[in-house]
């Protein structure tokens, strides 16, 4: 009963926004090193000239304002999304002057599709979320504009890639259902979870990476848990969103949006 009553309780918190703490320490302790609601503002084009550090706590966006930069980078424009990479018939290029911005408390991921050409794809990255070797990392999240041929996959990544470990929790395209999946460290086959909730409702979804567990929650609730094979190296969060992977392809003229209310992000130690 004790159990029960505690998760409902993270249920409730979740879904209000509140802040929870992380689950499950194993041993250690989590320490919080991120909690963005995003009061602030920066209007379209303002996340331009990303390609500076990459990929390190030192990379910044020029054209965004100090005290976004602070926390926050952006795949730089140009780089070749996934769909892109693999060849596909509708791939993308991220472009984050034209996909991100941030107005009345949440930060928009808005990506498009001209009449012709490719997708226009968007990934933001916390800052302090870089290199961290375990952590717990949530969000508040939904799609306000539901589209084919466009997908999330929030993920960890490794800083020196093994060719193997991924962690990817929400992930698939934004008219499918909320999956997460995890890529083993020793290349195995992957854990997959399905959570039968779509994309346009309000979700808080969180990833927590322990020592030997990886442990999937949405809206409070534990979804997916694994301790096959879990990656013990360093790993960056990536909030990746990009052009389809099964198969769709976004329409011309096309765009689909997804909100972000608040991101949290702890250490381990």
């Amino acid at each position: 009963m004790l159990r029960r009553l505690a998760v409902v309780a993270a249920a409730v918190a979740a879904l209000l926004g509140v802040n929870a703490t992380p689950t499950h320490a194993a041993g250690g302790s989590f320490h919080r090193v991120l909690n963005d609601n995003f009061s602030w503002t920066v209007p379209v084009g303002a996340w331009s000239d990303c390609n500076h550090n990459t990929d390190t706590p030192r990379a910044y966006c020029s054209g965004l304002p100090a005290y976004a930069s602070r926390n926050w980078w952006a795949y730089p424009s140009s780089w070749p999304d996934t769909a892109t990479q693999r060849g596909y018939k509708v791939g993308g290029y991220y472009d984050p002057a034209t996909t991100l911005s941030v107005s009345g408390g949440q930060l928009h991921i808005r990506m498009w599709r001209g009449k012709t050409g490719p997708v226009h794809s968007a990934t933001v990255v916390p800052k302090a979320a870089m290199g961290l070797r375990y952590g717990a990392y949530e969000e508040r999240w939904r799609v306000s504009h539901v589209a084919r041929g466009y997908k999330s996959a929030h993920l960890l990544w490794p800083v020196n890639d093994d060719g193997c470990s991924e962690v990817d929790f929400p992930e698939l395209e934004w008219d499918t259902q909320v999956a997460g999946f995890m890529h083993p460290s020793n290349c195995g086959q992957q854990i997959a979870v399905d959570t039968g909730k779509t994309w346009g409702a309000w979700h808080a979804s969180r990833i927590e990476w322990t020592p030997g567990l990886i442990r999937f929650f949405l809206d409070g609730a534990v979804v997916g848990t694994t301790t096959k094979s879990v990656p013990a190296i360093p790993m960056s969060w990536d909030i990746q969103n990009e052009s389809a992977l099964n198969g769709e392809s976004a329409a011309p003229n096309s765009w689909g949006q997804m909100d972000i209310d608040y991101v949290r992000v702890w250490s381990y130690s």
